[in-house]
């Protein structure tokens, strides 16, 4: 049985008794194309960059960076959340310092 009107065979086979691949079938295999040409680039940038030296060169940039931080200094959890309130009411209050002045401003030039 074949579906007219450009639908796939719903059997799996044409009307001769062939196979007949499904739409979704040949989407997964252009899937894995793309998927497999991808992967072949980023092997090849990876490659490249090994080759340069650039991985040896950001493993120790990330380890260089983990024992800076070590050395840091990190606020309690009550110093962080009164330094996040102290942030959050200068910037309403740098809200409202701008808007004043833009009232003010407006208000001479424009009228």
């Amino acid at each position: 049985m074949v579906y007219r009107g450009g639908l796939e065979n719903r059997f799996g086979v044409t009307a001769n008794g062939g196979s007949n691949p499904s739409l979704s079938a040949k989407k997964f295999v252009k899937d894995w194309i793309h998927i497999a040409i991808w992967s072949a680039i980023i092997l090849v940038v990876f490659g490249y960059l090994w080759w340069q030296g650039q991985i040896q060169r950001l493993t120790v940039y990330v380890q260089e960076t983990r024992e800076e931080l070590k050395k840091c200094s990190w606020p309690s959890w009550e110093e962080l959340k009164g330094s996040t309130a102290l942030i959050g009411i200068m910037i309403l209050l740098l809200g409202a310092f701008v808007v004043l002045v833009d009232r003010v401003l407006f208000t001479i030039f424009i009228r």
